[in-house]
């Protein structure tokens, strides 16, 4: 089983790789793939996962301290 990991692209969408179950607020899961992306921006059509929107401007920088 690998770890999983998630990444934050700069200006774009958070990276999940590994095994995730991701479920919504009342316990049903979505189906996934081995590597997806989750909407930061706000403007995916296709929530929660990214459908590229980020691309008309969203400006976004996130650094571990």
């Amino acid at each position: 089983m690998a770890k999983a990991t998630i990444t934050v692209r700069d200006n774009g969408p958070l990276l999940v790789s590994g095994e995730v179950q991701l479920v919504d607020a009342e316990g049903n899961a979505f189906e996934t793939r081995e590597q997806f992306a989750l909407c930061r921006c706000g403007l995916s059509k296709n929530k929660p996962f990214c459908d590229g929107s980020h691309r008309q401007g969203f400006e976004s920088t996130v650094r571990a301290k």
